[in-house]
């Protein structure tokens, strides 16, 4: 059985000294075995490639990293977000050559071998799992808080907030991926309307010289100093590390997992109209939504809020940024609004997160000889992997069950977190997948072409390495960057002693 659609006239084999160029081959040839229907159409995939970049974390995180380093945020948001920019060019590049494959992770099996593939496929598929454990519950979490802010008490029916989102959710992947691609046209529009209302409101308040006085905030102890809505906020006694280098370089950390799954665009393409038109639009947009939904968001954050007013709470938490600005507006139910798009943007990523987690599973029971994964490498009559999705559905579901445990629960974080940092892994393998592909005679030079490949492959595999390697400097890290070096050793070290043995044994048979 082929590996991820795979089957052409070439085997796709690295080499440094190719010596044919493949052609571009139609999309309907390459389509011959991908039985998904192709009913995500431009706008869907444009919002689904924003709703990848745009996060929680922005809405309720960003207090913490302003706090970190300051205005100089803004240049680590521009920095992390151009080596992610080359992730996705290089996902791009590839998809753009084979649109016919689910996933980004099946060019890791093409161009560094089933080991790896396999190493890839598994522990990417966990990692969704186990993130889609902590949204559903970071779901419930931001629900019950969202109903707080209006004297409703809703702490104990968390159990049942996630249990009928996860069904909903599930419900929708199930049905048509057009309809899943509609649901996050309307998640991602919520997102976008939020930030573009507080760039907004922050323009007006800079034109007029809008002061505010001392201010009690939902979420933040004590009270906020007042202060008056200007750009000096932002560049008076800018330093780039206020806070010391090692605050400066843990905020690196930080705003790459704000960026973790925008390379979900790159799990669409198999079901888009017109892959190889919408693709390198939507990759080549990204700058532009990062510049636009991130540091616009972070300069008009900053200067109505003077970075020095955000401080750590007695339990470790910072205030919502978000909920600090529309409340200086005037907005008095700021919180109910901020709680409000955050729990669409929490729901949004669990929906993604379901959506990849069955492409993934149906992808590695495709691959399986075992007769019981290989029912679930089976397409409905909807032209979606309902088998594989509804499974991954009912992992997720163990999460209420867990968090209700408390000696596992413990655990679970661990795991949970750990899985972020596995991530790395994936990125740095997909990048070398790439380098691969280029020294390849799939190499396509009438693609989707990345510029200097030579260089910029190694400048994002060098990053990726450099942000795994800062987990072992904070003490909140250090559990999860070990655990994810155990899992590169151990899996990792199964699936390519498995793949020797493998080839061993094939060698073997074909001598007889």
């Amino acid at each position: 059985m082929t590996f991820g659609n795979t089957k052409t006239e070439k085997t796709g084999t690295s080499t440094s000294d190719a010596t044919e160029t493949a052609h571009i081959k139609s999309v309907e040839s390459l389509d011959q075995s991908n039985e998904m229907e192709r009913g995500l159409k431009n706008r869907h995939v444009q919002f689904i490639a924003i709703g990848g970049t745009i996060g929680t974390g922005l809405f309720l995180g960003s207090g913490k990293s302003i706090a970190l380093t300051g205005p100089s945020i803004i240049f680590v948001y521009i920095g992390v977000g151009l080596i992610m920019f080359l992730l996705m060019r290089a996902i791009g590049e590839m998809m753009y050559s084979d649109p016919s494959q689910h996933t980004f992770i099946n060019f890791i099996t093409r161009y560094l071998g089933r080991g790896w593939g396999k190493f890839a496929g598994w522990t990417y598929w966990i990692v969704l799992i186990l993130t889609g454990m902590t949204e559903i519950t970071a779901v419930s979490t931001y629900f019950v808080t969202f109903f707080g802010t209006f004297g409703i008490d809703l702490n104990s029916w968390k159990w049942l907030i996630e249990l009928c989102f996860l069904v909903a959710l599930t419900g929708i992947n199930l049905i048509a991926v057009k309809v899943f691609g509609e649901a996050e046209f309307w998640f991602s529009m919520i997102k976008i309307t939020l930030i573009v209302g507080l760039i907004v409101t922050a323009i007006v308040m800079l034109i007029i010289g809008f002061s505010y006085p001392a201010t009690h905030i939902e979420g933040v102890d004590g009270t906020v100093s007042g202060a008056t809505v200007s750009l000096t906020n932002i560049t008076d006694g800018f330093q780039l590390a206020p806070n010391g280098w090692m605050n400066f370089f843990m905020s690196f950390q930080m705003v790459f997992f704000a960026y973790q799954l925008i390379e979900f665009v790159g799990v669409t393409v198999s079901e888009t109209q017109n892959p190889r038109e919408v693709l390198p639009k939507a990759v080549n947009e990204l700058i532009m939504r990062i510049l636009i939904f991130y540091v616009g968001a972070l300069i008009a954050i900053m200067a109505i809020v003077p970075w020095r007013n955000f401080h750590e709470n007695s339990d470790g938490s910072f205030g919502s940024p978000f909920i600090m600005v529309f409340k200086y507006a005037g907005l008095d139910w700021a919180a109910a609004l901020v709680f409000f798009v955050v729990i669409t943007a929490a729901a949004s990523a669990l929906n993604s997160l379901i959506y990849s987690a069955g492409r993934h599973l149906y992808q590695l029971a495709s691959d399986s000889e075992s007769p019981a994964m290989a029912r679930l490498a089976e397409v409905s009559e909807h032209k979606v992997p309902a088998k594989a999705i509804v499974v991954s559905g009912c992992m997720i579901l163990f999460s209420p069950i867990i968090n209700a445990i408390p000696g596992i629960s413990g655990a679970f974080v661990l795991f949970a977190s750990a899985a972020s940092a596995v991530v790395i892994f994936i990125y740095v393998l997909t990048m070398l997948a790439h380098h691969k592909y280029r020294q390849s005679s799939d190499f396509l030079p009438d693609g989707f072409v990345m510029p200097a490949w030579q260089v910029l492959d190694w400048i994002a595999i060098a990053f990726f390495v450099l942000v795994y390697v800062t987990l072992f400097l904070s003490a909140d890290t250090l559990g999860s960057a070990i655990a994810g070096l155990i899992w590169l050793v151990t899996f990792g070290g199964y699936c390519l002693l498995h793949e020797r043995f493998q080839n061993r044994d094939l060698k073997e048979a074909l001598q007889q």
